[in-house]
């Protein structure tokens, strides 16, 4: 996979990519990344991107003569690539866009700056992304998030191949509790099945501590999660439990 990314700070991008996993999956090809100065694509001698907006106002807007340029330019570098951009009006970012976006040949992440961008300039993107309700002071956060969640799914990433399997959300649930050593510190202690050494056992307990977990944690994916009739109803038996105790709490805080 090719991965390009235009922001007007493209140097934020390196020490994380270069790192760690990321790192370690652009040395086997795993993946490629390039980072463009949106600057490349002014014209003038300040290097202008931004300008005040039509009709008053706050803050700058990002000019959409750059940004066209720019994402006209790098996509006739190669395969065409998807764009995305970034917006509180997009899609909320979930698991499932990384394992779409996982399969694309080439990505190319447009950052947003400032107080967001000519709306014109939304007419390139294949989509649009947003990762949550909140404000950042610009797009190169979200990208960097959605890259490495995309990249951890391409095959031979992690090395594990199981590791990106077995992860919260691949199966529509979070992911059930994980200890280590020591088994017993200061008295809290690991439940007893994970040291009994029958993996169907503790299977079984994972599975029902995912959905035990995601009930009282995420009830809201619980409804759209592949769960049996049984675990269904275990499942709606914790939250009406949990909706009871919440309750109970705010009565006796009032």
């Amino acid at each position: 996979m090719r991965i390009d990314v235009v922001s007007v700070i493209p140097e934020v991008f390196e020490p994380y990519l270069g790192a760690s996993i990321m790192g370690r999956a652009r040395k086997r090809d795993i993946f490629a990344f390039e980072a463009h100065d949106l600057r490349t694509w002014t014209h003038d001698r300040h290097r202008t991107v931004d300008d005040a907006p039509f009709g008053g106002g706050q803050g700058m807007l990002m000019k959409c003569e750059p940004i066209f340029e720019a994402v006209r330019a790098l996509s006739q570098e190669g395969p065409r690539p998807r764009v995305v951009f970034f917006s509180p009006t997009g899609t909320p970012f979930r698991q499932a866009d990384a394992e779409r976006l996982s399969h694309e040949e080439r990505l190319l992440f447009v950052c947003g700056r400032y107080e967001g961008m000519d709306e014109r300039a939304y007419e390139l993107a294949d989509e649009v992304i947003s990762l949550g309700d909140y404000v950042l002071t610009g797009g190169e956060l979200a990208a960097l998030a959605v890259i490495d969640a995309v990249v951890r799914l391409i095959p031979g990433a992690l090395g594990d191949a199981m590791s990106a399997a077995d992860e919260s959300f691949t199966d529509g649930l979070l992911e059930y509790a994980q200890y280590t050593r020591p088994a017993d510190f200061e008295g809290r202690t690991v439940p007893d099945v994970l040291l009994s050494g029958d993996h169907a056992a503790v299977d079984r307990w994972r599975r029902k501590n995912a959905v035990e977990r995601t009930a009282l944690k995420r009830p809201d994916l619980i409804d759209d999660a592949p769960l049996s009739p049984e675990e269904l109803a275990f499942a709606r038996e914790l939250m009406a439990e949990g909706a009871l105790a919440e309750g109970g709490n705010a009565r006796h805080e009032c």
